[in-house]
């Protein structure tokens, strides 16, 4: 059912990347396997062992998020003795529509998977995270800071990831579990290919930042000093600020 590498992963911190399978999530389990072993969750079974078979040490953690009688399943047995040095939450989803045309179905849909599943997720993986002393890192937006029409249910959807961030950080800080918000602009992703259709927009990739840039940054995050706790990084494409 996998493809890990069990023998490189006891002498490698464990990360696992939710939404892994394509853009920054799978830009980040590259960015990573060079010196972790990746956890790489994701819906897509088959897609997920495909990238794990191309990784040093990886396996998939095969899970639908917004589920709780399949979280259950996927967490149990996890073995995670040595703790979880850190857990990147890029799986997400991007609802648009006006506030008049959005339903009460659109917004509970749009905070299940941006905002309570990675908040349970979290939640469930905190022991492991306080033992290792792990970060977290939420892959948040620029509609993280600045809301725009059309996209009401999203952007609060990521201020309110900002406000679960900020507050995790301060709960957390005694246990010594780091907490960061990577806020990126404009990515080329299947998501920005969605945004842009329904912004009626030409699709310029060489504007946008490329998911291996996007991935570099979380990686410093992770690998940021002991002593250092990076808060929160704004990263926009240099083309159109």
């Amino acid at each position: 059912m996998t493809a890990s590498h069990p023998a490189a992963r006891t002498s490698r911190p464990v990360v696992l990347v939710t939404g892994a399978n394509r853009g920054i999530g799978r830009a980040v389990a590259h960015e990573l396997a060079a010196d972790h072993h990746l956890l790489l969750g994701g819906r897509d079974e088959q897609a997920l062992a495909a990238l794990a078979a191309e990784l040093p040490s990886a396996e998939p953690f095969v899970a639908e998020l917004t589920d709780p009688a399949d979280l259950d399943r996927a967490l149990t047995g996890l073995a995670l003795e040595e703790g979880l040095a850190g857990l990147v939450h890029s799986a997400g989803i991007l609802v648009n529509g006006s506030v008049e045309e959005l339903t009460p179905a659109d917004w509970e849909r749009n905070f299940a998977v941006n905002v309570t599943a990675v908040s349970e997720l979290t939640r469930r993986l905190l022991p492991a995270l306080r033992a290792a002393r792990g970060t977290v890192v939420a892959v948040n937006s620029g509609s993280g800071y600045a809301a725009k029409g059309d996209r009401g249910a999203y952007s609060a959807s990521k201020f309110a990831l900002r406000a679960w961030a900020d507050a995790l950080r301060q709960e957390e800080l005694a246990a010594g579990v780091r907490v960061s918000s990577v806020h990126p602009g404009r990515v080329d992703t299947e998501m920005q290919h969605e945004l842009r259709a329904a912004e009626q927009g030409a699709y310029e990739a060489e504007q946008y930042l490329r998911p291996a840039t996007v991935a570099a940054a979380i990686g410093f995050v992770l690998r940021a000093p002991e002593d250092a706790v990076v808060t929160s990084l704004d990263l926009r494409p240099r083309a159109i600020g």
